[in-house]
């Protein structure tokens, strides 16, 4: 089960939940990195002395849930992980555990002729059932039934935090907090095959116990919608995504639940318009395309010239799963290519479109193009893009479960995520990176515009967009926009709208928002990259991620390929359903 990243071992995670952040930065401060690593190591192969103890818990797994293993089912005792026990399933993701796990509670309850309704909480990421506090008998003996098909764990709560280590429904553990807790949380455990992706209790079904109140049912903990409803409440019955931002609304239906009124009606905060996807992708190393490109002399800068720029490994794909993993509210998907395809897309699915340059240049004459910049500024003629989309590069990932409202506020304004680098002060220079040309010049087109002076980059994270403010910045700076178009290779004359022009002045006419996403930059030419890529794994705990390349040596580029493959490959191991299958590859 391991994926042989030390930063992931459960001595190190012991470590990191005993000592205080701030003792752990004093101490990383004064023992070199070359030594925490060797620590690190050892911890992991002392803690290879609990294999026995995996061993005996996945037996005794065998022999209480026998008939898991005869209908094909498997279990895996995870280490590192309380001593759980996981479903292992192969297309484990944050929103299957969450509705297996909304669908196990409400059968169960509705099995034992429990009252319940659904109520809108404060985590997109998990169920809520309130049920009445004289219900609780048998709302533990209902899980105490589910546990014995398969391992449910339950979980006490005070409001939204846990105040109790996870137990087996039906333990001794599990049945003395559901006598007590105000909030329980029940749900199962999953994990992908190879035991790199582990999901549990952060999707769980949330069962809380109201308590009656002169003639009206109390909630224990605050939620999106009301403290109380009269015993006598209507129930009514909507989908699911009615009460989530974290729903497949494109791709299935989702199941329907009973709630009250006062959670089925629309919130002035839900995002109910579609959003799709762009990305821009390109194979440098297809003989056809290095003709294409090696016919015109390209690029004024060593950066915009460089190959590293250019070269594919395979992150469009793993880029792929992190969207279907963690943003199933995606409406539709498209590729922006020169005529290029990867060999395992799956280019007939439904929700991708693979849009060749032609289809969006107007012009003949400015392709071929090879300058990121030309391309951006046609994302908005792609033939049925909704009108909000988010924009992404193929080195950009999303590392956790995301919902709309993390991009676009529900009034259509876009979240802008400003990164603390700088534009340069100083006046263009020949010698500017292509980045910091475009961000002078879109500081000069703004200045003239609205008397402001931009400071700030913006972090290389996914952008949102609004189709309808791109065409009014290709009017309103005409003269910039057709030379960037038609520049074939990156120029000091460049702008850089959907990095940085467009979220600029989308906040001027009021149309953006600043905002914050929990991210990370990852410089594969940075020495200390790998370490860096072993505490991402562990940890799960950005919502979005760039894993860049700079004027890295041509030496660097197999060790590069080989540890950013096996770092992806174990964050995300589910395969998306825009990749064929692998005998279609072949």
């Amino acid at each position: 089960m391991s994926t042989g990243n030390p930063e992931a071992s459960a001595a190190v995670g012991a470590y990191r939940g005993l000592v205080p952040a701030g003792l752990r930065r004093r101490i990383a401060r004064r023992v070199p990195a070359g030594l925490r690593m060797v620590l690190k190591h050892l911890l992991r192969r002392l803690h290879a002395l609990s294999l026995a103890s995996r061993l005996f818990r996945g037996l005794r797994a065998r022999r209480r849930w026998p008939h898991l293993f005869r209908e094909g089912e498997r279990l895996a005792a995870l280490a590192g992980h309380g001593d759980r026990i996981a479903l292992v399933r192969p297309t484990v993701s944050p929103l299957g555990l969450r509705e297996a796990n909304l669908e196990l509670v409400v059968t169960a309850l509705e099995g034992a002729g429990v009252d319940y309704f659904a109520i809108r909480g404060t985590s997109d990421f998990r169920s809520v059932l309130a049920v009445a506090e004289s219900d609780r008998e048998q709302v533990g003996r209902a899980l105490e039934r589910c546990a014995g098909h398969s391992p449910l764990y339950v979980r006490a709560c005070r409001g939204e935090t846990p105040h109790a280590r996870a137990a087996l429904a039906g333990s001794h553990g599990g049945r003395q907090q559901a006598r007590h807790a105000g909030v329980l949380q029940v749900g199962m455990v999953w994990s992908d095959p190879t035991g790199s992706l582990v999901l549990g209790l952060e999707h769980s079904c949330d069962i809380e116990f109201w308590k009656p109140e002169a003639g009206r049912l109390v909630a224990p903990r605050p939620n999106r919608v009301t403290e109380d409803v009269s015993l006598r409440e209507a129930r009514v019955t909507v989908p699911v995504s009615r009460l989530t931002g974290f729903a497949a609304l494109h791709t299935r239906r989702t199941r329907s639940v009973r709630t009250v009124q006062a959670c089925a009606d629309a919130l002035p905060e839900d995002v109910r318009f579609p959003i799709d996807v762009v990305y821009t992708w390109v194979d440098g190393n297809d003989p056809a395309w290095q003709r294409r490109r090696s016919a015109y002399d390209g690029g004024y800068h060593a950066e915009a010239a460089n190959a590293a720029r250019y070269i594919s490994r395979d992150e469009l794909r793993y880029s792929l799963r992190a969207l279907e993993q963690n943003a199933p509210w995606v409406r539709h998907v498209y590729l922006v290519t020169d005529g290029q395809r990867p060999a395992w897309l799956n280019d007939s699915h439904p929700r991708l479109t693979v849009v060749d340059h032609a289809d969006i240049f107007a012009d003949p004459a400015a392709l071929p193009t090879f300058n990121s910049h030309a391309i951006e500024s046609r994302l908005h003629h792609i033939k049925g893009l909704s009108e909000h989309f988010l924009y992404l590069n193929d080195d950009m990932f999303l590392g956790r479960p995301v919902t709309p409202q993390d991009f676009f506020l529900s009034n259509g304004m876009t979240r802008t995520f400003f990164s603390p680098s700088q534009v340069p002060r100083r006046g263009p220079s020949p010698v500017d990176r292509p980045v910091d040309a475009a961000g002078k010049n879109n500081r000069r087109l703004l200045l003239e515009n609205f008397g402001s002076v931009i400071v700030q980059k913006l972090r290389h994270a996914p952008y949102a967009l609004r189709r309808s403010v791109l065409e009014e910045i290709e009017r309103e700076y005409s003269a910039a926009h057709w030379q960037t178009s038609h520049s074939r290779f990156r120029s000091p004359t460049d702008i850089s709208i959907p990095s940085s022009l467009y979220h600029y002045y989308a906040y001027f006419t009021g149309r953006a928002v600043p905002s914050n996403i929990r991210f990370a930059y990852l410089d594969l030419a940075r020495p200390e990259v790998q370490r860096r890529l072993g505490i991402l794994l562990a940890r799960r705990d950005r919502q979005a991620f760039c894993i860049n390349d700079t004027l890295s040596d041509g030496h660097d580029v197999d060790r590069q390929t080989e540890m950013l493959g096996a770092f992806l490959g174990a964050y995300y191991p589910v395969p998306s359903p825009f990749e064929r299958k692998e005998r279609e590859v072949r």
